[in-house]
């Protein structure tokens, strides 16, 4: 099935209202949606609801070979599913343009940057590593997936616990949960993207634009930021050029918005473990 493109109407209504100084939803341009973060019972477990946008991530681990020409350093792998009931736009079985993007810019995003130390993920050099895999499905698609996505994801290896390992001489003993605590992932840092959508040929910036301001923009930007004001990457697919002044003018908006975030991400992780700690006793 084909996604409906908007009307007429409400492409006019919407670009009145940016003209005015507003959005839609009562947004200010620089305003994120609501974001909540919920734990599920497993470690790893995490679904992220962003406005009406709902993403859910699971990280899970298993032990498999290294690289020959890599023998110390494990795997970080990434599976996105963008399935009908986020959207009729997306089919079974058939990769959109959109889940392409969405693959990529989180793969840059969490691997490319280095975020996760891959080389203690080294159980015995050149025989076994933990394989970290982070499978990320669409719920609720309202706009701004990469975002969503991004936060699921980098939550979700922040939440979650590999088992201890013990290893004597050639002998790998892997513990399970009731022998012994959990280890946590060795976490560089927390990349953050923030998307930004252009209309009026890019003399109009908004951040975290929903499905409908995606519809109608001329052009879009993802940045990709940590806390320490560092650019992990950087995505602009098409659209409107930009200038340089423009790009720095986001990118100081990204700074602000994604200390909001990891600042959001690091209280929730902190309740879900309290509430652990709690329920243990």
């Amino acid at each position: 099935m084909k996604e409906a493109e908007p009307s007429t109407n409400e492409r006019e209504f919407l670009l009145a209202a940016l003209k005015d100084g507003a959005r839609i939803d009562g947004r200010n341009f620089y305003d994120f949606r609501t974001l909540r973060l919920s734990f599920g019972s497993d470690y790893g477990a995490v679904e992220v609801q962003l406005g009406n946008t709902r993403v859910l991530a699971k990280v899970s681990c298993e032990v498999i070979k290294p690289y020959p020409d890599k023998p110390t350093e494990g795997f970080l792998m990434f599976s996105t599913e963008l399935s009908p009931m986020a959207s009729s736009a997306f089919e079974v079985g058939r990769q959109t343009d959109e889940e392409v993007l969405v693959s990529r810019l989180i793969e840059k995003a969490m691997r490319r940057s280095r975020a996760l130390d891959t080389e203690g993920l080294c159980i015995v050099a050149g025989e076994k590593v933990w394989s970290i895999r982070v499978d990320i499905h669409f719920l609720d698609h309202d706009g701004n997936l990469v975002d969503a996505a991004c936060i699921a994801a980098i939550t979700g290896l922040l939440h979650f616990r590999r088992p201890d390992v013990t290893v004597v001489g050639e002998e790998v003993t892997i513990h399970t949960l009731e022998q012994r605590n959990p280890v946590p992932l060795s976490i560089h840092h927390i990349p953050i993207c923030i998307s930004f959508a252009f209309f009026d040929k890019g003399g109009c910036v908004i951040v975290d634009p929903t499905h409908l301001e995606e519809q109608i923009k001329e052009g879009d930007m993802t940045i990709t930021l940590n806390v320490h004001k560092e650019v992990c990457a950087l995505s602009k697919a098409g659209g409107i050029p930009m200038e340089l002044d423009q790009i720095i003018q986001c990118s100081n908006i990204a700074v602000v918005k994604v200390a909001e975030i990891t600042a959001q991400i690091q209280a929730a992780l902190d309740a879900d473990a309290k509430k652990r700690q709690v329920s243990r006793k």
